[in-house]
């Protein structure tokens, strides 16, 4: 449904997004995580045809954003990282006039109007003035807007920023709801716990460049997603924990032991293959092992393993 291939962008001398190439499959939620400066707002804007890219491609539904970018904005619906909306007019008004824009014919604008307001529930608040809504209802306002127009696909550029945490939740349970109905959703955020609950698959960026990529799944149980420095195991043993941490601690390739709830998780600067030389390196010191291994991770934990913090 969506690829990039070789994409590159450069602002004079600054390099925004370097040899980027990721797919996202129809029908899925792709969050796209990384740090502030990162690329991921030049990447969604190449995507919505308002960059052009300077090296490479995107393609989607099959269709170029260089070489038919009309196209394109009929395919998508793109919500910046701004709420920008026309103060002064009510929710119902503000909509219709979107579908205006877009040659809806009258006719069908009421009926087109009233099921957005539906999916969006928005229905109760129609009469309401815009520059009356809270943060979290013109968010819900602008994706209203953004659907105005039946894309297939949405662009949506930190759309969580700045919501409470009830509006946060009201935002997940909307974005499920409209991948049911079919869209392909793009995302961007840093709350990637939250991005790890509804997206089927992920890309890290980081300086303009993709560290990993792929189905959550894949990347949480597959190192191969990612450049993996180390790994996080956990360890279960008969007794107090204290004499085990203290052996732990006096082995090279050990970092950052934990005690939690007489559970030791602890890093071992070593591929998965080192664990068995580990275990018996452990039961040769008489530590009374019940068990060894490697701990569950999140995509916190891909996203500090895989970036290094630098923010271009």
């Amino acid at each position: 449904m969506i690829e990039l291939q070789h994409v590159c962008k450069t602002f004079r001398q600054f390099r925004a997004v370097w040899d980027l190439s990721f797919r996202c499959e129809s029908g899925d939620i792709f969050g796209f995580v990384g740090p502030n400066g990162a690329g991921k707002t030049t990447t969604m804007r190449m995507m919505a045809t308002l960059l052009d890219p300077d090296y490479g491609d995107i393609t989607i539904d099959g269709v170029s954003v260089l070489d038919e970018p009309e196209e394109i904005r009929r395919i998508i619906g793109y919500m910046p990282d701004y709420i920008g909306v026309y103060e002064g007019v009510e929710i119902r008004e503000y909509l219709e006039f979107f579908a205006a824009a877009y040659r809806i014919a009258p006719d069908r604008r009421k009926k087109l109007v009233d099921e957005i307001m539906e999916i969006t529930d928005l229905t109760s608040v129609e009469k309401k003035d815009v520059s009356t809504l809270s943060k979290g209802m013109r968010q819900r306002l602008c994706l209203a807007k953004t659907l105005v127009h039946d894309p297939k696909v949405l662009i949506l550029d930190e759309p969580a920023a700045g919501l409470d945490p009830r509006a946060r939740i009201e935002l997940r349970l909307l974005l499920k709801e409209l991948q049911k109905l079919g869209k392909t959703i793009i995302i961007s955020s840093h709350i990637l716990t939250e991005l790890s609950d509804i997206c089927t698959s992920v890309g890290i960026i980081e300086r303009g460049i993709m560290l990993a990529a792929g189905k959550i799944e894949d990347i949480l149980t597959d190192r191969s997603g990612g450049p993996a420095k180390q790994q996080k195991l956990f360890l279960k043993v008969l007794g107090s924990p204290d004499s085990a941490v203290a052996v732990l601690r006096s082995l090279p390739d050990i970092g950052g032991c934990e005690i939690d709830r007489g559970l030791i998780t602890f890093t071992f600067m070593q591929p998965i293959e080192s664990n068995p030389g580990l275990l018996r390196e452990l039961l040769n010191r008489n530590v009374p092992v019940v068990t060894l291994a490697p701990a569950t991770q999140n995509l916190e934990d891909i996203f500090l393993n895989v970036t290094k913090g630098i923010i271009a």
